[in-house]
């Protein structure tokens, strides 16, 4: 599979200024919604926020610092990477949710939290959208970034980019889930 730089950073754009819409429209609800579960182990609309904050702590910095220290110019042509390409892919939601195991410091189950949780997660995707179009300027097949569970294992930019945007989706998902039936 091949793609056109351009079309892929704009369709993540697009889909990070959807998630963006969103979370601003949850700073309406009330805290007593945002923070109801489905089951005692499943998570609030804002644990599924505060674990997206945690993956976006790392790779925000670590796309941010790759980005600004790269010598490449831009490819018009993204060809996803093997592993980078089955971790994009895993993200994505399926029609019904599968349930995948997370780390233990990026679970927030049963974590106090209010509405910051919301804010920090819509300056973070300010800050995804900035990183988006710098990335135009780049290379986003040379470029790599390191993973949160590995300094070892390095994705390619474009990989990293859809890891990050898809991860959101899946978890903007579950958040609408949580709030049809609460």
């Amino acid at each position: 599979m091949k793609i056109p730089a351009s079309q892929l950073l704009d369709e993540l754009k697009t889909l990070t200024k959807e998630h963006l819409q969103y979370t601003e429209n949850l700073l309406r609800q009330s805290d007593d919604k945002l923070n109801s579960r489905m089951s005692n182990e499943s998570w609030s609309v804002l644990e599924c926020l505060e674990h997206l904050n945690r993956y976006g702590n790392f790779y925000i910095s670590e796309i941010s610092h790759r980005i600004s220290s790269s010598k490449t110019s831009p490819t018009p042509v993204f060809k996803p990477g093997m592993l980078g390409n089955y971790f994009a892919q895993s993200m994505l939601p399926k029609e019904k949710l599968n349930k995948m195991k997370t780390f233990k410091n990026m679970n927030p189950v049963h974590s106090q939290l209010d509405k910051e949780v919301i804010k920090e997660f819509i300056k973070q995707q300010c800050q995804l959208i900035e990183l988006l179009e710098k990335a135009k300027e780049t290379d986003l097949n040379t470029v790599k970034i390191s993973i949160s569970i590995s300094k070892l294992i390095r994705l390619k930019l474009g990989d990293t980019f859809r890891f990050v945007v898809y991860h959101n989706l899946r978890h903007i998902r579950q958040a609408e889930n949580i709030l049809s039936v609460s």
